[in-house]
């Protein structure tokens, strides 16, 4: 039996944002993306996320190289988000 290709990735409005993921999961896109920017290999990825098979982290990866603006722009905005969020807690911190 063989799989249709374009079937593993995903988008549903109001799964994770509406972000691009495997499908039948909550796995996004973007996940699989930072990690692979970390160093880990594609193998290392689906020992990461025990439920993944390869195909779904090799379908994820030619997801983001084909459109990596749209996921290093939704990862740049995550790294943001975070930034923000921890600078407010640092200033709240410090008017504490």
């Amino acid at each position: 039996m063989s799989t249709e290709i374009g079937s593993l990735i995903t988008c549903t409005p109001g799964v994770v944002g509406g972000r691009p993921r495997i499908a039948g999961t909550r796995v996004t896109v973007r996940s699989v993306a930072v990690c692979y920017k970390q160093g880990y290999t594609p193998e290392e990825i689906a020992l990461l996320y025990e439920r993944l098979t390869m195909a779904q982290v090799y379908a994820a990866l030619t997801y983001y190289h084909a459109n990596q603006a749209e996921i290093e722009a939704d990862i740049a905005a995550e790294e943001a988000a975070y930034e923000q969020g921890r600078r407010e807690q640092e200033q709240a911190r410090l008017n504490a």
